[in-house]
């Protein structure tokens, strides 16, 4: 890669700060621009990456003409985002979820299509030097078949820290599900390379703030047959992220970001996890601008994005009838 690439990113909420210090450490791209409606927040990032803050990030893509535009923006602004910046010309970075449901997935789709740009959806479990790991280690078969996956994530969801749209269903899609619940699909299908084809859940609206759910449980089974439990609280309690993974010769414990841990019969052994070229922020825009020159799909193409918003819904459908539905 030797062009140098001009990035806008939309949005200037708190992971826009990190997609523009990945950036800024990236010898094939720089970043141009930054809009937020609230004017003192571009003005700051604006400031820290000697960048041009604007309030309206239309005019912002047409006054700038940037070749990428890194969309972070609340959930239910992602479609009118991505389709005005593909009919503008960028290529697009659009953070997960792609969109609020399938519906809007499709329309993204068309209108990127039609822009002939390119794509890709921040999923950044793929960017793990842990996820990495496990997934080398149960492609290799070392540990036999898989069996099953137990996914758990609890965290406290309602933090004060956290923007009031993520409480409500009209704005966010759904609660911890949506947010956290699409990371641990994509974390499934990425490892398995299967996606979710049928789904049972229960989900819970216990947090008293919104209308939103709080925690739910979920079996899902893939293409390939595998079954898995995804269970996620954002009620009070000991935080974790742990996917045990199941095989007929052995078991596998990741904590992504932490560690991985192997056991062929007895307790677990840490496995040393070997760093990946740079962090995911990065990593993802490198994907992207080798879609971008390849002609390529990028490493989470719409398709797949698609396919994660697509279970996610399925978990609220089930919910509500009571019943497994498939995806």
């Amino acid at each position: 890669m030797t062009a140098k690439y001009r990035i806008a990113v939309v949005g200037g909420g708190s992971i826009a700060a990190s997609h523009l210090t990945a950036i800024k450490e990236m010898g094939q791209a720089e970043a141009c621009a930054v809009a937020d409606i609230a004017e003192e927040r571009a003005e700051q990032l604006a400031v820290a990456y000697n960048i041009t803050p604007y309030i309206d990030y239309k005019v912002m893509i047409k006054t700038e003409r940037p070749h990428i535009a890194i969309i972070t923006l609340p959930h239910y602004l992602h479609k009118e985002a991505a389709i005005f910046a593909a009919e503008q010309g960028c290529h697009i970075l659009l953070e997960k979820p792609m969109a609020m449901n399938v519906q809007e997935c499709d329309e993204i789709e068309l209108a990127v299509g039609t822009a002939g740009v390119k794509l890709m959806v921040g999923h950044t479990q793929h960017y793990s030097a842990e996820n990495v790991l496990a997934k080398k280690t149960l492609q290799s078969g070392e540990l036999g078949r898989l069996v099953m996956i137990n996914d758990r994530r609890h965290l406290p969801y309602d933090k004060p820290q956290r923007p009031q749209w993520f409480f409500e269903r009209a704005k966010a899609g759904g609660g911890i599900l949506m947010n956290l619940g699409s990371h641990s699909i994509d974390k499934i299908q990425w490892l398995t390379n299967d996606t979710i084809t049928k789904v049972r859940a229960s989900v819970d609206y216990g947090l008293g703030r919104g209308d939103v759910e709080g925690g739910g449980l979920a079996y899902l089974e893939t293409s390939g047959g595998i079954p898995a439990i995804v269970c996620q609280s954002g009620y009070p309690g000991a935080a974790i992220d742990e996917t045990e993974l199941l095989f007929t010769g052995g078991s596998l414990r990741l904590r992504t970001g932490i560690g991985v841990w192997i056991s062929t019969g007895g307790a677990y052994s840490e496995v040393h996890a070997e760093r990946l070229p740079g962090p995911a922020l990065a990593m993802q825009i490198l994907d992207l601008l080798h879609a971008v020159e390849s002609g390529e799909e990028p490493e989470c193409s719409m398709a797949y994005s698609r396919s994660v918003v697509a279970a996610v819904e399925g978990l609220y459908r089930s919910s509500e009838l009571r019943s497994e539905v498939l995806v």
